[in-house]
């Protein structure tokens, strides 16, 4: 890449920074996302599963067909990075790096299009809503693989805590599969002072949060992986009143379906015990994530020899995260690989989903050399 090209992508990828949008909201994302492949003269299509784009490369006769993926959506946080092109949008910011692999896959695509040496198509596939919402559901919904039938798929996640420019591939389980897990107490309210004549489903949440906590210490086998956070609770309006309903949210996080089905029979068996208990109606419900990430292993191996011809340094060694994916289900319709690549030093509250996190920019030709890399190995291998 050259340092001119760097530049560019650093500039778009600040801008980005500081016009953060959520997730089902990002119209100005999107609209900068087009306007810059309008200047890079790649065709492409937008409005695909909400906010989503599709820009397209063909080169010579191969019929091969490859797809690059990146996210543009960022996180209800408020930042504290004190950078000169921080959020300028309160209460939202890039918490995760999406900014970053938006910009490296512009990148990609700059990369590409000035490259002769391949022959094939490749679709860059700008996704919105990955933090939670489905938005790669949405987009496949919307015809992705039949408007656009790739052979295969690739993205990346940035990874604070691996060195700069390392790239991670997996051979097999990348991220885990997540649930988001509500459960509502209803009891009956009344005088604080007369707490005999309500059913306080305060007292019960506090008894059925311990409870929750036992499941992955004492049914889980400790040589299996899960992960069950209790993260927010909201009951009551005054301290004088024993409340009527109070509700408890959080994340349920497997690598194994298995496990998965335990843990939601578990939770249901806890549930039931406490509205025994307490007198109470406890209510659990589970809504399940598009699943785990893994890789396949001819992909896997491609996204090797790419981060080989970018002369990144490789690693096979570390464990799979419980952190979730929505690039999951992309993987359920095609044969992909998705690695990480280093964002460098972990800094305390700079973690990915932390208020002081920021994409490392030196990384981007790395990251977007890979991309383009793997495009044209996969498009080869075919």
């Amino acid at each position: 890449m050259t340092p001119e090209l760097h530049q560019k992508l650093t500039q778009w990828r600040r801008h980005l920074h500081a016009h953060p949008e959520l997730s089902l909201q990002e119209k100005e994302t999107s609209a900068f996302v087009q306007e810059k492949l309008t200047e890079l003269g790649i065709p492409f299509e937008a409005g695909i599963g909400g906010h989503g784009i599709v820009a397209t490369l063909t080169r010579g006769h191969a019929q091969s067909r490859v797809g690059l993926r990146a996210d543009m959506d960022a996180l209800p946080i408020t930042e504290d990075t004190g950078l000169a092109y921080a959020s300028k949008t309160p209460g939202v910011m890039h918490a995760c790096g999406h900014d970053g692999h938006t910009a490296s896959l512009l990148g990609a695509a700059a990369l590409l299009a000035a490259d002769a040496s391949w022959s094939g198509t490749v679709d860059f596939i700008f996704q919105p809503a990955e933090e939670g919402y489905g938005g790669s559901r949405a987009m496949v919904a919307a015809g992705l693989f039949e408007r656009f039938p790739m052979d295969q798929v690739f993205g990346f996640h940035n990874w604070p805590g691996l060195a700069a420019g390392t790239i991670a591939v997996h051979d097999g389980v990348v991220m885990a599969s997540g649930g988001r897990v509500t459960i509502t107490i209803d009891g009956h309210a009344g005088h604080a002072g007369m707490p005999h004549l309500t059913r306080d489903p305060v007292m019960a949440a506090g008894h059925l949060i311990v409870a929750m906590q036992s499941i992955v210490s004492r049914s889980v086998d400790p040589l299996d992986t899960a992960v069950l956070s209790l993260c927010t609770i909201d009951g009551g309006t005054a301290p004088n009143q024993v409340a009527g309903r109070v509700t408890i949210r959080g994340t349920l996080r497997h690598h194994r379906e298995a496990v998965k089905d335990m843990i939601v029979k578990r939770i249901g068996e806890i549930c039931a015990g406490i509205a025994t208990t307490f007198g109470v109606k406890v209510t659990p419900e589970i809504v399940m994530g598009v699943g785990v990430v893994t890789n396949t292993p001819d992909e896997a191996g491609l996204a090797r020899l790419a981060a080989g011809k970018v002369q990144a340094p490789v690693r096979r060694d570390l464990a799979p995260s419980m952190a979730g994916e929505d690039f999951a289900f992309y993987l359920k319709q095609r044969p992909g690989a998705f690695v990480w690549i280093g964002n460098g030093e972990l800094r305390d509250g700079a973690e990915l989903h932390g208020p002081r996190y920021d994409f490392n920019d030196a990384i981007l030709p790395v990251a977007s050399s890979w991309m383009a890399e793997v495009a044209k190995a996969a498009l080869a291998s075919n």
